[in-house]
């Protein structure tokens, strides 16, 4: 089995020794780029790298999808953020080839544990947080592309809980309908909404909704998953994502707009 997993980095940053699985890509290349860096660019290839201000991650996400060929396995972390086999915030403790060998022989994809909201659902949290019509129009661009998922959409929307982070583990076969579902919706939410007067943080709109797209995936083609503990390398900073949280769905409220 030849797995990578890529390593998603807006900066240099102490990364896992195993160079043979662990695949650095700097995401937004072409103004992140500091002389000397040895990281992979996203804007090689084909590639979208351009928009990396809204897609985030996903910019790296999808550079592999279109031109790293040669593996069996294909996975997504963070730079601060990664997968463990027992809870863990060590460099030394990720994920390991034999790991993930002996994870995939009894599940089909890899992902971290979920995050739950006990108050609230996904749908409720993510326009308390996030501005509602991007959300909207990504269930017209299942109902156009995807109908079969449409359905599983309403459903994870309507769950107390998600895998969030873009992160996962999968087989090839499995990464090309991801990426092919997640791509293809994302670009048809890119035509019919206006990101005019959005602060910084939530021009990053594509790389949010796509959090929740992970679980449609798996929910409409019943995938055999298995979770696992995520940790953060360095400070977290709760308290302070508490109350950015609480200022948002306070601020938020009174300019939700509609598709």
């Amino acid at each position: 089995m030849k797995a990578k997993i890529i390593v998603a980095a807006h900066k240099e940053f102490p990364m896992p020794a195993d160079a043979n699985l662990y695949l650095p890509i700097l995401v937004g290349a072409e103004k992140n780029y500091r002389d000397g860096m040895k990281y992979q660019r996203d804007d090689v290839g084909e590639n979208i790298s351009g928009k990396n201000g809204n897609y985030s991650e996903l910019t790296a996400v999808y550079w592999a999808w279109k031109n790293l060929k040669d593996v069996d396995v294909i996975g997504l972390v963070h730079y601060r953020r990664y997968l463990y086999l027992h809870p863990s915030a060590s460099l030394e403790d990720v994920l390991t080839t034999d790991q993930l060998s002996s994870l995939l022989k009894k599940s089909e994809v890899i992902v971290p544990r979920k995050r739950r909201y006990y108050i609230e659902t996904n749908y409720s949290h993510y326009v308390h947080a996030h501005h509602q019509a991007p959300l909207d129009a990504t269930r017209e661009a299942i109902k156009k592309l995807f109908p079969s998922y449409l359905s599983s959409f309403d459903e994870v929307m309507s769950r107390r809980s998600a895998h969030m982070f873009n992160m996962f583990v999968m087989s090839r076969v499995r990464f090309d309908s991801y990426a092919s579902f997640l791509f293809g919706i994302l670009q048809e939410v890119e035509k019919h909404v206006s990101l005019e007067g959005y602060s910084q943080q939530e021009l990053r709109v594509f790389g949010y909704i796509s959090e929740l797209l992970m679980d449609v995936w798996i929910n409409a083609n019943e995938i055999n998953y298995t979770e696992v503990p995520w940790g953060q390398i360095g400070p977290n900073h709760t308290f302070l994502k508490a109350l950015n949280f609480l200022k948002r769905k306070i601020g938020l409220g009174s300019r939700v707009t509609h598709f």
